[in-house]
């Protein structure tokens, strides 16, 4: 009886060192987060429609490709710092993959307008995608070309070095879907009632739909 005890114990033990390993080795092969950053007008929207694709963990929104330091809203849209309105969308590479997302970026979008997005014009309004080494460069551009290829237009949208992101400030995340009052010309409403209005009233989903048809994964769900 004492030897069937010991014969229960150990292979209890075996059984949970089994367990164990087979759980560190899960944990080991586990990919790392990543992110892509992209400018692709209002960042609101970009924001909006990144934050529903499955694999996405979040997005931030903020500023990149320019000089200025630290540069705020009203410096960035008024111009001449150089930096776009941009989204670090980050995400789970074992759930959703990097040329996914950049094909689904083309897609809600308008890559063949260089001189800003719908009813947002001037230069931190453009499309870009912003990449860190050649990997994500021959990425970037196969899904241009996969888009050029589509919509048998010239893509402008350019593939840039990745520079310091500069989040906005807190009264620009998740504007989307935020509860807190703004003055509109309709009058008070929510962030996310105004979010809808203007994105509506800037022509963002007919313009993507108009070009990218059935293709278009964002357009009319925000």
């Amino acid at each position: 009886m004492i030897l069937q005890k010991r014969e229960i114990k150990a292979a209890v033990l075996a059984m949970l060192i089994a367990v164990g390993l087979c759980v560190q080795g899960n944990r080991a092969h586990a990919a790392e987060p990543q992110n892509l950053v992209v400018a692709g007008g209002c960042f609101w929207c970009v924001e909006a429609d990144f934050e529903k694709v499955s694999g996405v963990i979040g997005a931030v929104s903020g500023f990149t490709g320019g000089t200025l330091k630290n540069p705020s809203y009203k410096e960035v849209t008024q111009g001449n710092t150089g930096h776009f309105e941009a989204v670090k969308i980050t995400f789970d590479p074992d759930k959703v993959t990097r040329a996914s997302l950049l094909d689904l970026f083309f897609r809600s979008v308008d890559p063949t307008d260089a001189g800003g997005q719908f009813c947002d014009r001037g230069a931190s309004y453009r499309t870009a995608i912003f990449v860190s080494d050649p990997t994500e460069q021959q990425l970037a551009e196969a899904a241009k070309a996969a888009a050029a290829n589509a919509l048998s237009q010239k893509i402008v949208t350019p593939i840039l070095p990745l520079q310091t992101f500069y989040a906005a400030d807190s009264g620009h995340q998740d504007y989307y879907k935020s509860n807190a009052l703004v003055i509109t010309r309709f009058g008070p409403r929510t962030k996310a009632k105004a979010y809808k209005l203007y994105r509506d009233a800037c022509g963002r989903d007919a313009r993507v739909r108009m070009l990218w048809g059935n293709d278009a994964p964002f357009a009319g769900s925000s």
